[in-house]
């Protein structure tokens, strides 16, 4: 049931108005011809995991080529006449945070193109799969790579880019459609969880051609002062513009709570806007101040993780079932032989949220648990990918929920 009194109209206004405030940001910290020149050797450098686009064009490119990609995404939305609802918010918020390391303003159209071609191949309407043609795009990495990091004559290198491109946006949608009964919606990156599986067949073809993608860590350091200004006003304007909206209240924000988070659970309709903006921008102040407790970095990943916590509070995960993962996550490096602010550490907490719903459906040990475990895969699952999949996350949260799941609900049946 809906429960928002918001019109259409104004949510795509207020989510417009942050997408210009990464376009305004970006103006404000660096001059246009930095900006211009650092956006052009975003577009043109591999972006493997783990690729910082503030190492690569600097701060001011980095955030205008999420700005910008960001509008694009709200207008292909609205093109396609699509009411904003929670999967819409969780959609755009990635595409922001991604688009600070990974995908850009050129190699995201072949995929989104790839999708396209599938649906009129079905004889349906874009509409019906643009949630996946802009998930999909995790794997843009892999047109960049072939395009610019392979030693092969041009008139090689674009048309296979071009066609391994359109190739994974035709065989993504009936993929997701099929790979989500795996895991029963408990990893909310289903499309990261599909796009490993992709990106596994793909790179192992490439490699028996003696194509070996590098690994590579383009992690920046220093911004935190800054990036944390920026993220706060965001997130603290968030709260009140949603407080607002709520008639000035916090009323609904606890039902929120009471949701396990499994998809599809969406808070804009079950819950209406104004609580779900609030919960969203508790969501980033709880992954800013977690960064900084545990001394980590504010750049261009880590900014990616906890937009796609405030994007996903639109769609899923809120503290409650949030916060057992990142315990689980921390207690691990109390154990294992990484430091909790190791870059792909703080990712996995970050973007091991993905098994929220596991702490909200089955209790908060359960969700220490698929915490601790995810640590661990996440850093062993890259490799077969080769970093090509920007939603490695996503990949490692799919396998620890098909594995974990079902024998949960086994001991949990026995207690019953």
């Amino acid at each position: 049931m809906d429960n928002d009194n918001i019109t259409n109209k104004k949510k795509y206004l207020i989510v417009l108005c942050y997408a210009l405030s990464l376009i305004i940001f970006a103006f404000l910290v660096d001059n246009p011809k930095n900006i211009f020149k650092g956006l052009y050797l975003i577009l043109i450098e591999p972006d493997i995991l783990i690729t910082d686009y503030i190492g690569v064009g600097g701060m001011g490119a980095t955030f205008l080529n999420s700005g910008i990609l960001m509008i694009l995404a709200l207008f292909m939305l609205y093109k396609c006449r699509i009411n904003i609802n929670g999967v819409s918010i969780a959609c755009l918020f990635l595409v922001a945070g991604f688009s600070m390391f990974g995908k850009n303003i050129f190699n995201v159209w072949f995929i989104i193109g790839g999708v396209y071609i599938y649906a009129r191949i079905q004889k349906d309407k874009f509409s019906k799969y643009i949630y996946i043609a802009l998930f999909g795009t995790c794997l843009s990495p892999m047109v960049t790579q072939i395009m610019f990091g392979i030693d092969k004559p041009l008139m090689v290198r674009v048309p296979v880019a071009i066609l391994v491109g359109i190739s994974i946006g035709i065989i993504l949608p009936p993929l997701s459609a099929y790979l989500i009964r795996v895991h029963q919606g408990f990893n909310l990156y289903n499309i990261g969880f599909v796009a490993g599986i992709i990106g596994t067949i793909f790179v192992s073809v490439f490699k028996s051609y003696g194509f070996l993608p590098e690994s590579r860590l383009i992690w920046t350091t220093e911004n935190n002062v800054i990036l944390s200004i920026y993220l706060f006003t965001m997130f603290i304007l968030m709260i009140f513009i949603g407080f607002y909206l709520n008639d000035k209240s916090f009323k609904n924000l606890r039902n929120i709570y009471s949701y396990p988070g499994r998809a599809v659970t969406d808070f804009i309709l079950l819950e209406g806007f104004g609580p779900t903006l609030i919960n969203m921008g508790i969501n980033g102040l709880i992954g800013v101040i977690y960064i900084l407790i545990v001394d980590g970095d504010l750049n261009g990943p880590i900014i990616g993780g906890i937009f796609t916590l405030v994007g996903f509070g639109a769609f899923g995960k809120h503290g409650k079932n949030m916060l057992p993962i990142f315990l689980g996550v921390y207690l691990g490096s109390l154990t294992k032989i990484w430091s909790i602010n190791d870059p792909s550490i703080l990712l996995a907490a970050l973007f091991g949220t993905t098994l929220a719903p596991i702490a909200g459906e089955f209790g908060w040990k359960y969700g220490i648990l698929a915490g601790f475990i995810h640590s661990s895969v996440v850093l062993n699952v890259g490799v077969l990918h080769g970093g090509l999949n920007l939603y490695n996350n996503g990949f490692a949260g799919g396998i620890v929920a098909a594995t974990l799941v079902p024998v949960i609900e086994a001991f949990r049946k026995e207690e019953v």
